[in-house]
């Protein structure tokens, strides 16, 4: 094997153990391979923030430990994609906060995404449907669809977020 082979191989095998959690390459120290492991992970997080708010905002002091335990074993696909693909596996745990649905369902009627390709735009008329929340996608414009509200004042959940569960 070429000196070139065997250092992409290598660097491979490290990429592998900072994103997957795969095992250590020979020679690279434990301790500080789990902390930059753990870094990147915040760092993931941080972004994946940055595009699906209403889904942080809705874990609330869970995000991180949520966001770290889904993410361990998976490689990073970019901000948008990784929110979207939590957002579908929390939805099918029937495990999707009201306000990770309404943003998924708006996500989902403006935009298609099969999971594999990047996020592309609808033409077409569409509807988005998560955990209660329906958004409708018209002429490029998406509109998210709420239950009617009490005179008392906007329903809340538990956690007091502003929204009722459905």
């Amino acid at each position: 094997m070429s000196t070139t082979g065997s250092l992409a191989a290598r660097q491979a095998e490290l990429v592998l153990a900072l994103t997957t959690g795969g095992p250590p390459p020979p020679g690279f120290a434990t301790r500080p391979l789990a902390a930059a492991r753990a870094a990147l992970l915040r760092k993931r997080a941080g972004e994946v923030a940055r595009h699906w708010p209403l889904l942080t905002a809705g874990l609330g002091g869970n995000w991180s430990t949520v966001f770290g335990e889904w993410a361990a074993s998976r490689s990073p696909a970019g901000g948008l994609r990784d929110g979207w693909d939590l957002a579908r596996t929390l939805h099918a745990r029937d495990a999707l906060p009201m306000l990770g649905a309404e943003e998924l369902a708006v996500r989902e009627a403006g935009l298609r995404y099969d999971g594999r390709q990047a996020p592309r735009r609808r033409r077409l008329p569409a509807v988005g449907r998560a955990g209660g929340a329906v958004a409708i996608q018209v002429a490029g414009r998406v509109r998210l669809l709420r239950p009617a509200r009490s005179k008392e004042g906007p329903p809340t959940d538990a956690s007091g977020l502003g929204r009722a569960p459905s």
